[in-house]
């Protein structure tokens, strides 16, 4: 039986530069769908896992080119929303000599941040089995209210909730709302939790290594953790709650040997390759084996969204390299 996957969050424009270096020496960029839960959504279509996606882009170019990009990926738009009052949201790339990123955000008010509580109606909330969000919408209202909502609301309702805290300091610096407030509140009310050693410090949670790590992190409200490591691979761990779970499940993936050439929404094909394989009904090691497989094979073209694979693409890949 197929099961039904929601995303929601932010649709930005990534501006990818033509050449490595900091943002003050880049001369020249090429525009590129991004935000993270796009990534997610448009990388579930790519694995034939279609889920719908609720977001929201200004009334303006860019707006118009994100939803033709998502239409293109095969997305449903009824939750694709336009808002006629507002901006898309930007995001500034620049890419270190390792295909490492920062980013340079330019979404004060724009759309991404205005998404309206209630959207997601119960009922139609009731039909889903899976609803992953991420943490950029928890920085500003109404976009952080809607998320929270849609949250609680699906869990009432027996889906499972993923999460990626995806931190970005800059745009918690001036807010009113804490990072690290906001995961203690949301970490109790989350089933699947994915984070790299950088979200977890950012929300003052140490890393000390995979297994002693995850174990505190499924302490606190999650029955899945995956931690993703870089080029050290990855890790996930379960306890008896999760559905794929016969037990107190761990599992190690030390990832695969690439020539990187973009770093950027790695992390979101990963979370799309977990989600993806999980609904399939695999077990942890395998939905950890193929989500490693999909962020690498993503790492080695330019930009985010236009570098997902396809799950053809992803099972010649592993093939490759047996």
């Amino acid at each position: 039986m197929t099961r039904s996957v929601l995303v929601a969050g932010e649709t930005l424009i990534d501006f990818i530069p033509e050449q490595t270096g900091p943002l003050a020496a880049v001369e020249s960029f090429s525009r590129r769908a991004g935000g993270a839960p796009a990534n997610v959504a448009v990388g579930l279509a790519h694995l034939d896992a279609q889920p719908l996606f609720w977001t929201r882009v200004g009334d303006d170019a860019f707006g118009d080119y994100l939803r033709e990009t998502l239409a293109d990926a095969g997305l449903d738009d009824r939750y694709i929303e336009v808002d006629p009052a507002a901006k898309t949201g930007l995001a500034f790339v620049s890419l270190g000599e390792e295909a490492e990123r920062e980013f340079s955000f330019h979404r004060h008010e724009s759309a991404d941040t205005r998404l309206q509580p209630g959207t997601i109606d119960d009922e139609a909330l009731s039909g889903l089995d899976w609803v992953h969000v991420g943490g950029v919408t928890l920085a500003d209202d109404p976009a952080r209210t809607a998320t929270l909502d849609l949250v609680e609301r699906a869990r009432e309702r027996g889906a499972t909730v993923s999460f990626d805290p995806n931190a970005r300091p800059e745009l918690w610096a001036d807010e009113e709302f804490s990072f690290v407030e906001t995961i203690d509140d949301l970490l109790p009310q989350v089933d699947v939790l994915k984070a790299s050693p950088d979200d977890l410090a950012a929300a003052n949670i140490e890393y000390d290594g995979p297994e002693a790590t995850a174990d505190r992190l499924l302490e606190r409200g999650p029955h899945t953790v995956f931690l993703t490591l870089g080029g050290e691979g990855s890790f996930a761990a379960s306890t008896a709650d999760a559905p794929w779970a016969s037990g107190t499940e761990t599992a190690f993936h030390d990832g695969y040997a690439v020539d990187p050439v973009d770093t950027t929404g790695a992390g979101d094909a990963f979370t799309a390759g977990a989600i993806a394989a999980l609904v399939d009904g695999v077990d942890l090691g395998e939905a950890l084996g193929f989500a490693n497989a999909v962020a690498a094979v993503t790492t080695t073209a330019p930009g985010a969204m236009t570098a997902l694979p396809t799950r053809e693409e992803v099972t010649a890949f592993r093939a490759g390299q047996s």
